[in-house]
């Protein structure tokens, strides 16, 4: 898969992305497949290319018609003046950023706001307008539009960390949920182009150290809000998104911006020394002090890094041997890298053990509740440490007993291979063979391979 670093000097949105990962080199033909696979009704989808601060960079636009027009996304409404999208009408250049070779970005070809456009006039279940959606009716349009399993899970983890900042600004149940914002058709297709797009990249990693913000007020459905509003805000306090606040007066990063940052960023640091494989440049809709521009870079990281962990480590003597036991398996289900205690002796002379916890540095903030909620330590030790990792993945073999598992290492371009505890447990068990024996036939299942 590909690692992509999105540098969010401009802020961050749902169609800001999309335009990035087009001008990247996601494929524009499967993108409309899945949006005209949506059942939704009312709009059309536009891309082109524009120019912002005369860098050229691809324009995704989901427009609207009248019945189904979404003010809250609307600049004229927000700000009382007549808004310029800084769109450059002279589309008559070429974009010619290195690309995938095998994928074929036709944001790159010769656009104008009149000319292709994608029109939704399908007899579709949803024929009457849906002013608020919840999480049901979110998830029935996932499942009827066509995109690979994965898009589908991004996309609706996607709108899962939308409903919960909803829940929280307005105190209500997730489920119950029912946000004009995100509900909106133009969020809708952001968001699913948004996953679509990374899929069709094949991006599995995404690199995201900070999002600019501005400051000041916007208005919304519910009234004149501060920057950043509430959703967007408590996006960033839950899943540990760094927000640098600009003295740009407005709001530079959306909540739908924000949601998928959280939702599919694993890594918040840039690597050391890298190659620059390809450029995309998303263009936003709305004027300020600095252009809207989000640059989207596929990195070469070399397979052998330095990667940053943290671990967590707490002293606990009066906790019983079941709840550490059971807290294992809670902080293993929710990422945690190893869990493991060390006996030690606390004072009084008290018998006691040190929890340590190895973990990404995004994950920090959610174990943490974890090891507070399920123990009863009153502090959490924090070390940020370093390591050297070798290039891994995970394969399948075949064996006279069923399917395996096994993890291959690479060192110096030598293959090492690791059956999995699990998988030779499971054969000694059925097949009442000693777990050396059986360890040492998955590895000669594995170089046969």
């Amino acid at each position: 898969g590909k690692t992509i670093y999105f540098e969010c000097t401009s802020g961050i949105s749902g169609d800001m992305t999309v335009a990035a990962l087009l001008d990247l080199g996601a494929h524009e033909t499967v993108l409309r497949e899945a949006i005209d696979s949506l059942p939704q009704e009312g709009f059309q989808v536009r891309i082109g290319r524009v120019k912002k601060a005369g860098i050229d960079c691809c324009d995704f636009q989901v427009e609207l018609d009248a019945e189904h027009e979404n003010h809250d996304h609307d600049m004229d409404y927000l700000y009382g003046h007549e808004h310029s999208h800084e769109h450059d009408h002279e589309h008559d250049h070429t974009h010619d950023h290195d690309h995938d070779p095998g994928a074929e970005c036709q944001c790159s070809h010769e656009h104008d706001h009149g000319s292709e456009h994608h029109t939704h006039d399908h007899d579709h279940p949803y024929t009457h307008v849906h002013a608020h959606r919840g999480m049901a009716e979110i998830r029935s349009i996932l499942r009827a539009a066509h995109m690979t399993e994965r898009a589908r899970r991004t996309a609706e983890r996607i709108f899962e960390i939308l409903a919960e900042a909803e829940s929280r600004a307005h105190n209500v149940p997730v489920e119950e949920v029912h946000f004009h914002e995100v509900g909106a058709i133009d969020s809708i297709v952001d968001i699913v182009a948004a996953a679509v797009c990374l899929d069709d990249l094949d991006v599995t990693e995404v690199i995201v150290p900070k999002l600019c913000e501005g400051r000041g007020t916007v208005r919304c459905q519910h009234g004149i809000l501060p920057v950043p509003v509430p959703a967007t805000a408590n996006i960033a306090a839950k899943y540990g998104l760094a927000l640098e606040l600009t003295e740009v007066s407005g709001e530079l990063v959306t909540p739908t911006g924000a949601a998928i940052v959280a939702a599919v960023r694993t890594s918040d640091r840039l690597p050391g020394p890298v190659k620059i494989l390809g450029i995309g440049l998303g263009a936003g809709k709305r004027s300020y002090e600095r252009p809207g521009i989000l640059r989207a870079m596929w990195l070469d990281v070399p397979r052998e890094e330095q990667e940053r962990i943290c671990k967590l480590e707490s002293n606990i003597d009066d906790c019983s041997g079941e709840a550490l036991g059971f807290v294992a398996e809670r902080l293993f289900a929710a990422g945690a890298r190893d869990v493991y205690y060390t006996p030690a002796y606390m004072k009084k002379n008290r018998p006691a053990w040190v929890l340590n916890v190895l973990c990404a540095e995004e994950d920090i903030r959610s174990l943490e509740q974890i090891i507070f909620r399920e123990t009863t330590t009153i502090g959490i030790r924090r070390v940020a440490m370093e390591r050297t990792c070798l290039k891994r993945e995970q394969r399948t073999v075949q064996t006279p007993y069923g399917e395996a598992q096994i993890k291959v290492c690479w060192l110096d371009g030598e293959q090492r291979f690791y059956p999995e505890y699990e998988s030779v447990a499971r054969i000694c068990r059925e097949q009442g063979l000693p777990y050396g024996q059986v360890y040492r036939m998955l590895e000669e299942a594995s170089r046969e391979c």
